[in-house]
């Protein structure tokens, strides 16, 4: 009987740890390589779309995500100053009859754990730098940091949008800095002093906007994040932190309920919104990447990690029971199948028009990464 495939993943993000959990599905045994010491659970939301939740379905994680994360009525859009609103994209039971998974508001640490857990943590080696990669007889050889090695039948890049991988495989350019900053919370409702907010909603602006969620399922923690022009800022850290007197200063005017938020908010993070183009090719031999490393996505319809998480579904559908001889040729499938739909998404996220009037978001939240056709 021949031995199991063995796939060495870079990066133990929302995408890495989806594949690690995808593939092991299939049988196909995995090592997870991540260059920080530690994982750290940032103060930070997530959406979960339906798409993303036929996923962690799959993989035994939705009554866990059920349980930690909201439930919203909808994504509320709404004018900065008035208030009105301009679409109110239904979710909950109605979402959920339609696309076949609910959609759900969580805190990304709690996703991550999700994640983590579907992981044994002897599969996973973090303080691993990547730095070098070789194709050999053996297979891909993998050089880290402090000098150890790894081989591996295949490697996949999961490494985000900085990633190793990418820039040891291609000639790209260096990232973009959009002129954008974001500012980012999670703190308790009870600041609010018994305030109550809508269940998720996005208030446009004329050159910025703010949204604002609850995250858990008793409504006891919310999220913000923002967008708006600074074009000087460019330090990209999850962990730097911003003045939040500046946000309250830059979105003064806007709707009573975002002033009371952030009247209540006792401090935030700030990083600049970066962008790069799609790369034209994904695979090299035995080397794949997938999510952000090759095509990372602006944050405007929440789908970034939700890519990735689909990324992990498809490919492990397409080494599913393919021997060392071929890994090429199932690589260039997977980016034949995704190649297309994460363009559309990453295209669509960058005009940053998602939701703010009436559309149609059946191509999103329907898509089923378990059963979309393969491309031949």
């Amino acid at each position: 009987m021949p031995r199991p495939l063995n796939v060495a993943i870079i990066g133990a993000g929302m995408g890495g740890l989806a594949t690690a959990a995808t593939l092991r599905k299939v049988g196909i045994e995995v090592t997870v390589y991540e260059q920080a010491r530690q994982f750290a659970r940032l103060g930070a939301g997530i959406q979960v779309g339906c798409n993303a939740m036929k996923v962690l379905r799959g993989l035994g994680l939705e009554q866990r995500m059920r349980s930690q994360s909201f439930y919203p009525r909808s994504w509320n859009n709404r004018d900065w100053r008035t208030g009105e609103v301009k679409f109110d994209m239904i979710f909950g039971e109605s979402a959920e009859a339609r696309f076949g998974a609910p959609y759900l508001l969580a805190h990304r640490g709690d996703l991550h754990e999700a994640l983590a857990s579907a992981v044994p943590e002897q599969y996973v080696r973090l303080n691993h730098k990547l730095t070098g990669l070789d194709e050999t007889a053996d297979g891909v050889r993998l050089t880290f940091a402090d000098g150890t090695t790894a081989v591996a039948d295949a490697v996949v890049g999961a490494d985000g949008v900085h990633s190793a991988v990418r820039d040891i495989l291609f000639d790209t350019a260096p990232v973009n800095y959009t002129g954008r900053i974001a500012y980012r919370t999670t703190y308790p409702a009870a600041l609010l002093n018994g305030e109550k907010i809508d269940d998720c909603t996005k208030w446009w602006g004329e050159d910025r906007h703010i949204v604002i969620y609850y995250v858990k399922p008793d409504r006891s923690e919310i999220y913000l994040v923002t967008s708006q022009p600074e074009p000087e800022f460019r330090i990209e850290s999850w962990s730097a932190k911003g003045d939040v007197r500046d946000l309250r200063k830059a979105f003064e005017g806007f709707d009573r309920q975002v002033e009371r938020v952030l009247a209540a908010c006792p401090d935030v993070h700030k990083w600049a919104i970066v962008d790069r183009e799609a790369l034209s090719q994904w695979t090299d031999g035995k080397v794949t990447l997938l999510g952000d490393a090759c095509h990372p996505m602006t944050p405007y319809m929440a789908q970034g990690a939700a890519m990735a998480i689909e990324d992990a579904a498809v490919l492990s559908r397409c080494l599913d029971g393919v021997d060392r001889d071929g890994v090429a040729n199932a690589f260039r499938r997977f980016e034949a199948t995704r190649k297309e739909r994460t363009s559309q998404v990453q295209a669509t996220s960058r005009a940053n028009t998602w939701l703010k009037q009436k559309t149609d978001g059946d191509w999103v939240y329907g898509y089923d990464a378990w059963t979309v056709p393969l491309a031949a």
